[in-house]
């Protein structure tokens, strides 16, 4: 076993070899640009793009043709919410999301706040999940968009989707989500679920980093977006700029390989996820599992260790890589945003850790990664004034 030992798979994966091996050719041999059209460098470009497109379409339950390459999820999120806003302005003026959704869509709805639309944030519940009676309630005549992301980054609470496309369906409200954690990890279809906008990213399933797409339903209803980023109107006048086609292909690679060893791989990741899970709380007491363990991503674990600072753990734990929080506010020392949203006390929500299992970790990985924390957590709780009186309090 190499140290140190990588878990923090919800923030980036490391390449697939065959994802890699599918890339090389068009750095140098296959180099054209996929928009030219005149000559056979173009073509074999243009060629393996829509490969790709039929790739990324087959896991999700899609179209090659309602597949918009983009530069990642944050970019497609941008494109939806803010293409949305856009295309339907005259129709109405209220987008509805919830509170624990990426900043990525959080910050794109602040910044359209301030360009006149309503936001309604819903809350969720402990277990993270959303409220659908509260969801239908926000409904109004001017609601355009609802976008809720499919399963979460920090607590891999995954929404009930198909419920919330039904809802979306019968008030004839366009329903976007931002799936980057659950596509290639669990079942993703974009027709049973009445999804209409979709966002994912090549990185999160263990391809290129720079890479993402967005699925615009073309058929009841064809969505309308307004483009972000004007230029040669690329991607059917949704998306322009040179597409990025080592990049392309690489994800149509990693989509592959994820739609045909996903239900093989799920099994061995919750298989993974919960020795972990047994190992901490049979040694440990005062751990909390944050968010619901029914409806949650195979390969996501985040806990809390009540009387444990989480910087400290981190520390601690030097030589294993896993974060608290998400990796796009690890530069905050704010609590966690989603686990305060469960409910968690400040003390809680500091003392988290999420623990992101993934394609390449091994068995003997998760002992050495139990083992190391349940160590240095006794070590801290040995020097917490707290969890002594708290144990004392106990006793008594």
């Amino acid at each position: 076993m190499k140290l140190p030992v990588y878990m923090d798979n919800h923030a980036t994966t490391r390449m697939d070899p065959r994802v890699f091996e599918a890339m090389k050719p068009y750095f140098m041999e296959v180099f054209g640009n996929a928009a030219s059209r005149n000559h056979s460098f173009g073509w074999e470009a243009e060629e393996a793009v829509e490969k790709s497109r039929r790739q990324i379409a087959d896991l999700i339950g899609a179209t090659a043709k309602e597949i918009v390459f983009t530069s990642g999820a944050t970019e497609s999120n941008n494109l939806a919410l803010k293409g949305v806003a856009e295309a339907y302005g005259e129709r109405g003026n209220h987008i509805i999301i919830q509170v624990t959704e990426h900043k990525a869509v959080l910050d794109t709805c602040r910044r359209l706040e301030r360009e006149g639309i309503r936001v309604t944030y819903l809350p969720v519940k402990p277990d993270g999940l959303i409220d659908l009676d509260q969801l239908r309630d926000a409904i109004t005549d001017q609601t355009i968009l609802i976008s809720i992301m499919y399963a979460n980054n920090e607590i891999g609470v995954v929404q009930p989707m198909k419920e919330i496309g039904q809802i979306a369906k019968e008030k004839g409200v366009l329903f976007h989500s931002d799936a980057v954690q659950a596509v290639g990890k669990i079942p993703v279809d974009v027709a049973e679920d009445g999804i209409d906008l979709l966002s994912l990213t090549g990185h999160k399933l263990y391809g290129p980093k720079g890479v993402g797409a967005l699925y615009v339903r073309r058929r009841h209803p064809r969505v309308q977006l307004t483009a972000q980023m004007d230029g040669g109107g690329h991607e059917r006048g949704m998306r322009s700029g040179t597409l990025n086609v080592p990049g392309i292909v690489g994800l149509g690679a990693a989509c592959e390989i994820a739609k045909a060893e996903m239900p093989e791989e799920s099994k061995h990741m919750s298989f993974l996820r919960d020795k972990l899970k047994n190992k901490l709380t049979a040694e440990l007491d005062e751990v909390f599992i944050n968010g619901s363990m029914e409806r949650r991503l195979p390969h996501n674990l985040n806990v809390s260790f009540a009387y444990v600072e989480g910087e400290s753990l981190l520390m601690g734990i030097n030589d294993v890589a896993v974060s608290s929080g998400s990796a796009c506010t690890s530069a905050t020392l704010e609590p966690s945003y989603v686990l305060k949203a469960l409910g968690a006390g400040d003390d809680l929500a500091h003392s988290s850790i999420r623990f992101g299992i993934g394609r390449f970790n091994t068995e003997e990985e998760v002992d050495y990664v139990g083992n190391r924390v349940i160590d240095v957590v006794k070590k801290l709780r040995e020097l917490s004034p707290l969890y002594e009186m708290a144990k004392e309090g106990a006793a008594h």
